[in-house]
């Protein structure tokens, strides 16, 4: 299991379509950012659980599909920031040092 790169409005709704058949993991990165890269790293350094798709979104190089997360799930826009999309609403978000994979594990 890899991180998927999120790029697209139209990903992001297939995205949200399979989140009912599984959890999927959206983290929202600032390439400017030093604390969204700390996280970033802790995040990479985990093995990802097969039970959910991870998605990771460049906000630098894709601002409207950030835009839209927020937009579409109610949730206001943070860097760093984990959505975790389950059955089309958005059932867990954390931002900045607050990441952590046991808890994303943990939620979905």
């Amino acid at each position: 299991m890899s991180w998927i790169t999120l790029d697209s409005e139209e990903q992001l709704e297939a995205l949200n379509q399979k989140s009912f058949e599984k959890p999927q993991l959206i983290f929202k990165h600032s390439t400017r950012c030093s604390i969204s890269s700390v996280i970033k790293n802790r995040l990479y350094k985990n093995e990802l659980p097969g039970a959910i798709d991870f998605y990771y979104l460049d906000l630098i190089a894709n601002r409207p599909v950030s835009n839209k997360i927020a937009d579409q799930y109610g949730i206001e826009h943070e860097s760093p920031q984990v959505l975790l999309i389950k059955d089309g609403k958005c059932i867990f978000d954390e931002s900045h040092s607050a990441i952590y994979m046991e808890d994303i594990v943990e939620k979905a």
